[in-house]
């Protein structure tokens, strides 16, 4: 198990610094931070001050080592947007309302595809069957500004059950949480059926059939536990694309106070270094994220090996 979390820490820690690099690259090299922080009719000295400010006077290669050196020290810089407040502190203010937001929504999602797939695995080919995969492609499909709309329209705005937008209270939750689940949902339900499907046909289901064991009883007892990899595996995928993008479309439309809006508003306002800092951050946990699942592997399935 220490092996295995020593290779998956040096694995992350490989990927957070190539993603350092590309963000760097993108935020120094490619763009022109001089010309984003200032006006256009800026004066020579307003120019000579902001390339100081940020370390432009420097060599790149000098500016690289700089921003490799702070990056080991978990220093992220300072916001332009917000002056005398570090990256890292506004960060921290928002990514616990995203993970509560992608938790609840992970949440849901589990609780509604996994009983979808096993009831449509329990009688393939049926009425019952067709109409869980058509409600999985359903969310599976829709894009998710536009779901994000008609959750707002209809639970929000004509049946007034929930509010539309921010955080004041746990029904604030719901809404978004629907948006970032019900696509998820999608995929984990084909995966769910698909997979205890192939389960029902294995020989030692079919030797508790034989044993006059009910299909419930067999699901829960023998067959659960056997999708439960596949199902982690992908429901730790669909946590990673949230906090990689997915939220922001999310956060935006519900104005949820989250790293995602964060990422718009810094973009709104040319704050390149916050901008930076949370690509590391996501990242980070990222790869936190994946550590965590393959460690999970192990203890669900002993014959998952910790190599």
């Amino acid at each position: 198990m220490l092996r295995l979390l020593g290779r998956r820490l040096l694995v992350g820690i490989v990927v957070v610094f190539l993603v350092a690099t590309a963000v760097f690259i993108a935020t120094r090299v490619v763009s022109n931070p001089e010309k984003t922080f200032l006006p256009i009719d800026a004066s020579p000295e307003q120019r000579v001050q902001i390339r100081s400010n940020l370390g432009l006077d420097r060599s790149v290669f000098i500016q690289y080592l700089s921003y490799l050196g702070d990056l080991v020290r978990l220093d992220l810089g300072t916001s332009y947007w917000q002056p005398g407040k570090t990256t890292v502190s506004i960060i921290m203010t928002r990514l616990p309302n995203t993970l509560l937001l992608n938790s609840a929504a992970i949440v849901l999602a589990l609780l509604i595809a996994i009983p979808l797939g096993i009831i449509a695995a329990l009688r393939p080919g049926s009425r019952l069957d067709r109409s869980a995969v058509t409600v999985s492609l359903i969310g599976l499909s829709a894009p998710q500004f536009w779901l994000a709309f008609m959750l707002v329209l209809l639970l929000g705005v004509k049946l007034q059950w929930f509010p539309t937008s921010g955080f004041t209270s746990a029904q604030s939750l719901l809404l978004p949480a629907l948006a970032l689940a019900l696509p998820a949902a999608g995929k984990i339900t084909q995966l769910t059926r698909s997979s205890m499907i192939d389960e029902m046909d294995r020989p030692y289901m079919l030797t508790a059939e034989a044993k006059g064991f009910g299909a419930i009883y067999r699901v829960v007892r023998h067959g659960l536990r056997n999708v439960t990899v596949p199902v982690l595996t992908q429901a730790s995928f669909e946590y990673a694309r949230m906090l990689a993008g997915f939220t922001v479309v999310v956060e935006s439309i519900f104005a949820w106070p989250g790293v995602g809006l964060l990422i718009v508003q810094a973009l709104e306002q040319q704050d390149l270094i916050l901008v930076q800092a949370i690509a590391v951050v996501v990242a980070a946990m990222i790869v936190l994220l994946n550590t965590l699942t393959d460690l999970l592997y192990t203890r669900i399935d002993p014959r998952i090996e910790a190599t």
